[in-house]
């Protein structure tokens, strides 16, 4: 059986650690980040948070009721540095490319911690302010309510899929990365008109533009979408 999470206020009360740090959700979720960032999900794990933190591992679990927990604490600490000085402007489709770019860069600021984190659900304060914030920027451009809960779900899996996708490339050994992005001038731009037609006419334009993020074209296409369902007889 997990232990309890202890109170915050007992928290607080806890002596610090013995190089005089005093433990808080907050800084163990930061050293996981950092942890990540220089080791990979493979190298996160209790004994070496608290070697980090200068703690006792067993300290942790007074914070968390385990590793999963403090995942999804990562993945909402992501998503509040996402929103973190956002401002609705009252322009639905600014609003909304507003947050999803925001959140996007945000995880693959942190590809390692995006990769653990992209695919859960955290049920944490950031992550439902930023869905009260897609659900309200919907409802009161007017999309009703079957609409905005179809756009909202295209939009986060959307938004949470090309971060993935992308933070697993920013994961890769830097030269694996380097090679993949060669692939497009190596191979397609060499590939014969005779059996590769389509491939050849396109090929510069594939060199320049397969090695960045496909995300923001997506977006506006899903935006698009709404927006003609939203006023099918506008331009």
């Amino acid at each position: 059986m997990p232990k309890p999470v202890v109170s915050e206020d007992k928290r607080r009360r806890r002596r610090p650690t013995k190089n005089g740090t005093v433990l808080s959700e907050q800084l163990i979720v930061d050293t996981a980040l950092r942890m990540l960032r220089e080791h990979g999900s493979a190298g996160l794990t209790a004994r070496r948070l608290g070697l980090a933190l200068d703690a006792d591992p067993s300290t942790l679990y007074r914070y968390f009721r385990g590793m999963d927990e403090l995942t999804l604490a990562i993945g909402d600490a992501l998503v509040g540095q996402a929103l973190r000085g956002w401002e609705p402007t009252g322009e639905w489709r600014a609003d909304l490319r507003a947050i999803g770019l925001r959140i996007h860069a945000a995880y693959v600021a942190h590809p390692q911690a995006a990769q653990l984190t992209a695919s859960r659900v955290t049920g944490r304060p950031n992550e439902l302010a930023a869905d009260e914030a897609v659900l309200d920027v919907l409802r009161t451009a007017g999309f009703p309510l079957p609409d905005t809960v179809r756009i909202y779900h295209a939009f986060i899996d959307q938004t949470l899929a090309f971060a993935a996708l992308d933070a697993a490339s920013l994961a890769l050994p830097s030269a694996a990365l380097r090679a993949d992005e060669a692939m497009w001038r190596s191979t397609y731009a060499r590939l014969p008109r005779t059996t590769h037609p389509r491939i050849a006419e396109a090929a510069p334009l594939l060199a320049s533009r397969m090695v960045d993020s496909a995300y923001p074209t997506a977006l506006e296409m899903l935006l698009d979408s709404a927006a003609a369902q939203l006023n099918p007889a506008g331009p």
